[in-house]
């Protein structure tokens, strides 16, 4: 009986003294990648465990039609014709305004031909506006040229590591579909659940040690950058996800470790 006491006076230090803890390293980000276009690849230059970079080109969507509306518009908006043909009438009618009110002045043109030549430097006036606008028009159609154009090109949208090739070259992308899945492996994200008892000594900001599991050696310092604020009742624990510097790649993801909390 005595002996049994002693074991339940000291059951909740030996739990309170644990500080290592099963945990997983995972990548930070899984991303499977998509377009924001459906259509036929006419090229995936990249293959499964490639490294790339953020704007790295993953794929291209068959583009014939989109160059050549891309040609056609910047043909269109490069053109001055229409608009320098109207400044050059406005220009003309300006002056046959200035002639007409100097006439004016002088008693010699009457008030009928002033109001003529008035209305005609409205219109041209009107006319130079509207070439602009059309200019501007064209220019602006060029732009949503070159956005439909470079959504057919797919690029990576962090610097990761290529996890699946789903599809290739002559193979139709739909819309809901992906390309391929690239994982962030810097940083890493560790994954693990301590008892609630330690809640209160647990603290986002806080540097911890990481132990991977065999073949992997040595350790790492990372730190603490969420802590779950919801319990999960049945098995008396709470969620932590610590930030794991990996610059050089060489921890794998997907792998068991060890957290301790020093």
């Amino acid at each position: 009986m005595i002996r049994l006491i002693a074991l339940l006076a000291f059951a909740p230090l030996a739990a309170h003294a644990q500080t290592e803890f099963d945990c997983v390293m995972d990548p930070a980000e899984l991303v499977q990648v998509g377009s924001p276009v459906a259509g036929l690849l006419a090229e995936v230059p990249v293959a499964r465990g490639q490294e790339v970079r953020q704007g790295e080109v993953l794929a291209r969507l068959t583009s014939d039609f989109e160059e050549a509306t891309l040609g056609l518009l910047q043909v269109r908006s490069e053109s001055e014709a229409a608009l320098e043909a109207q400044r050059a009438r406005l220009e003309l009618v300006q002056g046959r305004y200035d002639r007409t009110q100097e006439l004016m002045s002088r008693g010699v043109a009457t008030q009928d031909q002033m109001a003529e030549v008035e209305a005609e430097l409205a219109t041209a006036t009107s006319l130079v506006a509207q070439a602009e606008l059309e200019r501007e028009v064209a220019l602006r159609e060029l732009d949503r040229a070159r956005a439909a154009l470079d959504q057919r090109v797919i690029r990576a949208p962090l610097d990761g590591l290529v996890f699946e090739r789903r599809l290739t070259a002559g193979e139709y992308l739909t819309s809901d579909g992906y390309v391929a899945s690239l994982v962030q492996l810097d940083p890493l994200h560790v994954e693990a659940f301590l008892p609630v008892d330690l809640y209160a000594e647990v603290a986002e900001g806080q540097e911890v040690t990481i132990r991977p599991a065999a073949p992997v050696e040595g350790d790492y310092t990372g730190t603490i950058i969420v802590r779950d604020r919801v319990f999960d009742a049945a098995s008396g624990t709470f969620g932590v996800r610590v930030e794991l510097p990996n610059p050089d790649g060489t921890l794998p993801a997907g792998h068991r470790c060890i957290l301790d909390l020093g």
